[in-house]
């Protein structure tokens, strides 16, 4: 008997403008996450750990950082039929153009698709932090009979506005599907109903629940999907389900797990330090579900005389005599001594500088990569491969900071970036 086939296929995204400074050299999914992960890293664990391992990545924008990652860190031996691939946008006889949307994205690709022979493809996002068996979802997706399952997280009606909005019956077969409306807009018909909250997730509904939101992750039959991008529609939410609902049964599976769409600066700063907290909403420390990466084979963090609270240190790194609160210590840095650091997200270096290469840089005044003696920063995200001088102040007093985009830095939410291989000289107050 021929076993069923579920193809994954995870959305790379586009420019991530509101993720920008972080997006300039890099697509959304490489972004550093946590000290040592990628954003990527997430949606290709939970395939991984739900037995789906034929994994298709779709990119198009600043895609080098990417492929390197995905390339070094999933390699499947032979006996499994496991694969990551990555898909680019490209130019064929039949179109020229890049991905107009989702959709889009994964119409220009339904030749690769094909030939796997799926049974049901689930679509994902590259930008998302959560941990889902998928099989779960699937299981939903056949004992309803659906052609689609709508992956749903109750909200509030506050929530509801940059989301995608579904109405069900009581067993949770969708009846009305809205893309994301606008904050005075009257959507109480689209409310949760309460006998579905209920019996699935044993819980009454009220203003934190009261509305159910997708995901973005979609489990597809085969056939449906492919019928479905028959057309020129280019988005999943605003055009494809609004338009199956008319003719198919969809779905929809609650989670009301940790969800976070990681889709700007400040809800990309908040979720990394909200990790450093004692009892953050999301695990890593889940021997069940590990999150993978790549294998760096650096060796453990060096601690000299520090007062660290409340943070996370990565592997590779040397920390000398530094006061270090609810931040997070990526890959390989280095903090010298007398540094404070408060609030902070460290991305770490890509690689350690020799003594021949520090001796160069401080005849040029360049500073070592790292955080140099003495400075103080609050509130801030360093990005990979950044200099920090000595005795720089960083984002220490409450003053409000316009936003702004320099070459050096840019200022988001009065978040304080800087940028990737910037230098900020000795002594800088920013």
């Amino acid at each position: 008997m021929r076993k069923e086939k579920v193809l994954a296929i995870i959305l790379g995204g586009g420019k991530g403008t509101r993720l920008y400074p972080l997006t300039k050299d890099r697509s959304k999914p490489a972004v550093p996450l946590a000290g040592k992960y990628r954003l990527v890293d997430i949606p290709l664990s939970n395939c991984i750990n739900s037995g789906m391992k034929q994994i298709y990545l779709l990119t198009q924008f600043n895609s080098a950082s990417l492929h390197n990652h995905v390339t070094s860190s999933y390699n499947f031996d032979q006996f499994s039929n496991g694969f990551v691939e990555i898909l680019s946008a490209e130019q064929t006889y039949s179109s020229e153009s890049w991905y107009q949307g989702t959709a889009d994205a994964v119409r220009k690709n339904l030749k690769h698709f094909r030939d796997q022979k799926a049974d049901y493809y689930i679509i994902l996002s590259g930008d998302q932090l959560y941990r889902m068996d998928f099989r779960e979802m699937l299981k939903r997706h056949k004992e309803a009979g659906a052609d689609l399952t709508i992956a749903a997280k109750p909200i509030s009606r506050a929530e509801a506005t940059g989301l995608g909005i579904m109405a069900t019956d009581k067993k949770g077969m969708i009846t009305k599907f809205y893309e994301k409306p606008a904050p005075d807009l009257d959507i109480s018909e689209y409310k949760v109903n309460p006998d579905y909250l209920e019996s699935s997730l044993n819980k009454k509904a009220d203003a934190s629940n009261e509305y159910l939101a997708s995901m973005g992750i979609y489990i597809f039959s085969a056939d449906v999907m492919e019928k479905a991008l028959e057309g020129t529609e280019t988005d999943f939410g605003k055009e494809i389900i609004p338009g199956l609902l008319k003719t198919n049964k969809l779905a929809s599976y609650l989670f009301d797990d940790f969800w976070e769409d990681i889709g700007t600066i400040k809800a990309f700063y908040d979720t990394n330090v909200d990790l450093a907290r004692v009892q953050p909403r999301f695990n890593f420390y889940d021997e069940e579900m590990p999150i993978y990466t790549h294998r760096r084979f650096l060796p453990a963090s060096k601690i000299n005389f520090c007062n660290i609270s409340s943070s996370l240190t990565s592997e590779g790194s040397i920390i000398t005599n530094a006061y270090i609160v609810n931040s997070i210590i990526g890959i390989r840095t280095i903090i010298e001594s007398g540094a404070s650091l408060d609030g902070v997200y460290v991305m770490g270096t890509t690689h350690y500088e020799t003594e021949e290469e520090k001796a160069e840089n401080a005849r040029k005044g360049i500073p070592n990569m790292g955080i140099g003696k003495g400075s103080i920063i609050k509130r801030a995200i360093i990005d990979m491969n950044a200099r920090i001088g000595e005795g720089c102040r960083i984002g220490i007093d409450d003053i409000p900071r316009p936003d702004c985009d320099t070459e050096a830095y840019s200022i988001h939410d009065g978040i304080i970036v800087i940028n990737k291989n910037q230098v900020i000289p000795n002594g800088t107050i920013l």
